[in-house]
């Protein structure tokens, strides 16, 4: 594509349609979508409802400017604000924004006004990805994907993930306004923090007076079998951002906060042209309301279950990691986890490795029971033939090679 960006390596795949868990490219050739755009169409491909509510609102009202209201406006903002609660009205307030980096945005310009002046400083997790505007990028706590783009903005700080002394000693109430983390580290390969983790960091929070910051964009809306991550641990962050399932592939973000912490934006303070614009909205609304109608955070617990037992007893495979539908697996030592995606795609499979020696798997939380055992049967085959492989001395062949009859 030579008019096109280069900012992705792409796949030698062109996708034409898609319907449930299925894709098809511009040869016919079926795939079974195991990574939903990165955790993006839960509801799968063309949902009906969704559809639907996008064709509707497209004949109706396409747009109108954030100075005025809309019809789906307030009422996605109180599903959401019920949702965060798990059933309780909060009576918190929600941003929105037009992707997952914006609700970031959105949260870190709040713990600014928050914390005041001389106290802006936000502490992540090493390993974090939080999104790729300045701020973001420097959230994000991958210190490779900075060099290129430096100077960044300051005002932020960088500890491993799971490690509460090492937080706690960079979490200067005098300094830092807000403390930033994903409930479970996705682009890192899925790492799950330690049991309890959340917890301790809610009440260092509270102790010294620090917004705790959740980034739910790729956690969030059922992914993990609750309807956020943070719910598993029995806890209520200060800030939550969202985006990824929230319109079931509509470009759409939030960012959630409580009353008090809302507050302290005024008129003026932030905004986005087509953050929370009808159209956007109509596809959040159709895609929330389905998500409650179908009970998704049960589904994706059910079908999460099934697809980690079964992967745990593949060859080639060390642990399974991850809650709900999205599944990191860890590959053995000497497995390559990219030219296994790589010979996945080529057996019908769409999968991806977001780190080395690691497979990302984050199907529609509608995948069916007959859908999980097919992926597995396909993997399995996939890792058989590499370990037989490394078992031989030899080096990805067998992955590149008889795929073919997969399909």
């Amino acid at each position: 594509m030579p008019h096109v960006m280069a900012t992705y390596k792409r796949l030698p795949v062109r996708f034409v349609s898609g319907s449930g868990c299925r894709l098809v490219d511009d040869d016919g050739l079926e795939y079974l979508d195991f990574l939903s755009g990165i955790a993006v169409t839960s509801l799968g491909h063309a949902h009906p409802a969704v559809t639907a509510a996008l064709a509707e609102q497209a004949a109706t009202l396409l747009h109108v400017s954030n100075y005025f209201d809309h019809e789906h406006l307030e009422h996605v903002a109180s599903l959401l604000d019920n949702l965060i609660g798990d059933g309780t009205d909060l009576s918190g307030q929600v941003f929105f924004a037009n992707s997952g980096a914006e609700a970031n945005e959105c949260a870190l310009k709040l713990a600014r006004r928050f914390g005041g002046p001389g106290r802006h400083e936000v502490v992540s997790g090493f390993g974090s990805f939080h999104g790729r505007t300045l701020a973001t990028l420097h959230a994000t706590g991958q210190p490779a994907k900075h060099e290129a783009f430096a100077p960044l903005p300051e005002g932020f700080r960088h500890v491993a993930y799971g490690d509460l002394d090492a937080l706690a000693a960079a979490a200067d109430p005098a300094r830092v306004a807000a403390v930033l983390l994903e409930p479970i580290e996705g682009e890192a390969g899925v790492i799950d923090p330690p049991a309890g983790y959340l917890r301790a960091v809610r009440k260092l929070c509270d102790e010294r007076g620090m917004l705790l910051i959740l980034d739910e964009v790729q956690t969030g809306l059922a992914r993990t079998g609750r309807w956020f991550a943070f719910q598993h641990e029995g806890i209520l962050p200060d800030v939550v951002t969202m985006a990824k399932a929230l319109g079931n592939g509509m470009p759409v973000g939030a960012c959630w906060a409580r009353p008090e912490v809302a507050a302290c934006f005024e008129p003026g303070d932030h905004g986005s042209t087509f953050g929370g614009q009808p159209l956007a909205l109509s596809a959040v609304r159709a895609t929330l309301e389905t998500m409650v109608a179908i009970d998704a955070p049960a589904l994706a617990r059910t079908r999460g279950e099934q697809l980690r037992l079964g992967l745990a007893a593949l060859p080639g495979v060390d642990r399974v990691r991850g809650r709900g539908l999205l599944i990191g697996v860890v590959l053995e030592e000497g497995i390559d986890s990219h030219a296994l995606v790589d010979a996945a795609l080529r057996a019908g499979l769409v999968i991806n490795a977001p780190a080395p020696g690691v497979i990302r798997l984050a199907p529609p939380i509608v995948v069916s029971a007959e859908e999980c055992d097919e992926a597995i049967g396909v993997l399995g085959g996939l890792l058989q033939a590499a370990v037989d492989q490394r078992s031989d001395g030899g080096a990805d062949v067998g992955l590149g090679t008889g795929i073919g009859a997969l399909r």
